[in-house]
């Protein structure tokens, strides 16, 4: 007997290219819409704020420039600065017809501390690299500029430590979609309450990533840990990582188009006497579903600011349990 159980598909469309005519007289928007309405994003005790004030750190990343589309699309104010490597340093790129100069790290600390000066609103918004997650963290936290970071790796019990020890504003997850982050909170919450439920069962891991992606992914490895209070005997080691593009297609099913931005995972389990099959999914084409994360995540941070809420360390469940997302 085999049973199906609890698959979830998020089968996402790609990132549209970036289209023409930005110079003409009525320019298309980013997302290449005409008229689009944008969302106005004013707070309810100052009604008077029309735009959260942006900086978009490595804008010429795919994630940078998938959050600046998306934060294009919501209404948000996008400044011209960013933070790249020395070798990107003075150039500039050109994003949702927004031209962005990219400053070095020799000129960070001056450079936010005059952002911030001009945009007392500012929120940071890190999709780096993890070798400057600790560097980038301390900066924003001796300026107090708030941000949101989206950034994996790093050592992350340093990083918490430095920003619970400065006391700004901040949501840090490394993962910002939405719906494989409400997926995560609903197998935490059954570890939780079920421990032992799948003792005795075997599990099989498969999880595919562009071929940049070179460690497991984090999600996968919050899930394994879940299946593991559950009672699942189970290694990390024993994830089958698949990065080969011929067997992303033939094998996994992933569309040609998303070869270079996917997260394809599956987790199969069975019964001890094999008469029991249940397979968890998750499937995401492209990064709007994480650019969309975190613009929720930048409109959430601003709320709090301006409510003078606690000042910590929030992440995509506390996104996610205010609601009102877009």
């Amino acid at each position: 007997m085999e049973i199906a159980f609890a698959t979830v598909s998020l089968k996402l469309p790609s990132i549209p290219v970036y289209g023409g005519g930005v110079g003409q007289a009525r320019r298309r928007s980013c997302s290449g819409h005409r008229n689009r309405p944008r969302l106005t994003v004013v707070n309810s005790l100052s009604s008077n704020t029309a735009a959260i004030p942006i900086m978009v750190n490595s804008c010429s990343g795919k994630m940078g420039k998938a959050v600046i589309k998306a934060a294009d699309s919501a209404g948000l104010q996008i400044l011209p600065f960013s933070f790249g490597s020395e070798e990107e340093s003075g150039h500039v790129v050109e994003v949702c017809g927004k031209e962005i100069q990219i400053h070095g790290p020799k000129e960070r600390e001056g450079i936010l501390t005059s952002v911030l000066s001009d945009h007392p609103n500012l929120i940071v918004v890190d999709y780096t690299v993890p070798s400057a997650v600790n560097g980038n963290a301390e900066l924003y936290c001796k300026v107090g500029v708030p941000f949101v970071m989206g950034t994996t790796g790093g050592d992350r019990n340093q990083l918490y430590k430095t920003v619970e020890d400065s006391k700004v504003y901040a949501v840090i997850s490394p993962q910002m979609g939405k719906q494989v982050v409400a997926f995560l909170a609903a197998m935490e919450i059954m570890a939780e309450q079920f421990p032992g439920a799948f003792s005795g069962y075997s599990m099989q891991v498969m999880e595919s990533h562009q071929a940049g992606k070179l460690d497991i992914s984090g999600t996968a490895k919050a899930v394994i840990s879940c299946f593991q209070k559950l009672g699942v005997s189970f290694d990390v080691e024993q994830a089958k990582m698949i990065r080969d593009p011929r067997q992303q297609i033939e094998m996994v099913g992933v569309p040609e188009e998303h070869l270079s931005g996917h997260a394809f995972h599956m987790y199969h389990l069975t019964s001890p006497d094999e008469t029991v099959t249940l397979e968890f999914q998750h499937n995401v084409c492209g990064r709007s579903i994480y650019a969309e994360g975190t613009v929720d995540a930048v409109i959430f941070l601003a709320k709090k600011i301006q409510m003078k809420a606690d000042k910590r360390i929030y992440n995509m469940i506390d996104v996610l349990k205010e609601g009102n997302m877009r």
